[in-house]
């Protein structure tokens, strides 16, 4: 299967990215930065590649985002870092700062990283949920002091990025490294587990770091079918190595999401696969640059067009009939719990205990953008665990 998901901007060469580094003009005021919402202190890594300093050049990058390894390879960096580069305004193509930070984060990576955890201040943080954004608050907590435990449910930490990001974009593997690089730092991992009443007496803050909730429903008929399939869930299988895959798929959405499982089912094998919309191609959530990879796949894309039924061989919407083997709803999903007004800044909920970051609270954004609100959250926790 690993053959099908190929990645899809190839790793430059270490001759390549010194090339590449050298292009930058290591702007003082660097726009890149201050697009980047963990505000990698982008000309400072670069430089140090281009002067063959990878270990301070990844380094610098994992001061600012310690999951800056799966980040490298997920992040829409032309509309953050790479859209935000000075070479736009001289008509010339940007630095390719996403392949340079993937390039200094696999050089470290390759070195069997290790960071020694910091001494423990007497404080025990939970950090529920493992994605990046507990993954981000963990580790921060960590350089302060502060024991920390992450529960999940799952059997494998890391989140969307284990089980959500689109296999052609981030591998499982990549990203139970930045798994055990925070385990490194001294965090306790309990998975496959749920912090219950018996447990909560024992720390004294909590992150939440849980996500969002189940699918949203279609509420038409047939949306019970064995073969209707949820995009994540969908997306999670075969990551985690169960590929499943149909001669005809219908993906209903046009989020990154609905993009991300039409690419997949079509490198797994499927024959065709459908996109259906109900709004119109400038409506959709998708980034440019996703869709028009969907399209160079092969994927057929239908607007204005709502799912009025789902029948055993075919969706059916008014009087189109697609003929399908599977259905894959992404159409988003629920908030699990609403915990009032959250201060953006901390994350503290209305509970001063509590604080919370990522999708729980952004809605679904980028991995990137749960990473930073992790360690938001995190200064949020040793401030009021300070006073």
């Amino acid at each position: 299967m690993n053959d099908r998901f190929q990645d899809l901007h190839p790793a430059l060469s270490p001759q390549a990215a010194l090339v590449e580094s050298q292009r930058c003009l290591y702007c003082y005021d660097a726009p890149c930065a201050a697009a980047c919402p963990t505000h990698i202190d982008v000309p400072k890594f670069i430089k140090r590649i281009s002067t063959g300093d990878l270990r301070g050049s990844s380094t610098a990058i994992l001061d600012a985002n310690i999951l800056g390894l799966s980040c490298s390879r997920v992040c829409p960096v032309e509309v953050l870092c790479e859209g935000a580069c000075v070479m736009h305004r001289y008509n010339k193509q940007p630095i390719e700062i996403g392949l340079l930070q993937r390039h200094a984060m696999e050089w470290f990576y390759d070195r069997q990283p290790s960071f020694a955890p910091a001494q423990e201040n007497g404080k025990h943080v939970a950090c529920i949920g493992a994605g990046p954004a507990s993954l981000s608050c963990a580790a921060e907590l960590r350089r302060h002091g502060f024991k920390v435990t992450v529960f999940d449910r799952n059997p494998l930490a890391g989140g969307l990025n284990t089980y959500g990001v689109a296999q052609y974009k981030l591998r499982p593997g990549d990203s139970l490294k930045e798994v055990e690089l925070v385990r490194q730092m001294g965090v306790t991992f309990r998975l496959g587990e749920e912090v219950n009443d018996n447990t909560q007496g024992d720390f004294d803050a909590f992150f939440l770091g849980i996500g969002l909730g189940a699918t949203n429903r279609l509420n038409v008929p047939g949306e019970e079918l064995p073969h209707v399939i949820d995009a994540l869930r969908f997306i999670a299988l075969y990551k985690t190595g169960y590929p499943q895959i149909a001669r005809r798929v219908v993906v209903i959405g046009a989020g990154n999401t609905a993009i991300d499982a039409a690419i997949a089912a079509k490198k797994l094998g499927a024959e065709q696969v459908h996109v259906v919309y109900r709004r119109g191609e400038a409506d959709m959530s998708a980034f440019p640059f996703e869709y028009e990879h969907a399209k160079r796949e092969g994927v057929e894309f239908h607007w204005q067009t709502i799912v009025t039924r789902i029948g055993t061989e075919s969706v059916h919407c008014g009087n189109l009939k697609i003929p399908c083997d599977m259905v894959i709803p992404a159409i988003g999903q629920s908030p699990f719990r609403d915990f009032g007004p959250i201060n953006r800044e901390t994350g503290q909920t209305r509970y001063p205990k509590y604080f919370a970051g990522g999708d729980f609270i952004n809605g679904g954004r980028e991995v990137v953008d749960a990473v930073a609100d992790g360690k938001r959250a995190a200064q949020g926790i040793i401030k009021w665990l300070s006073q």
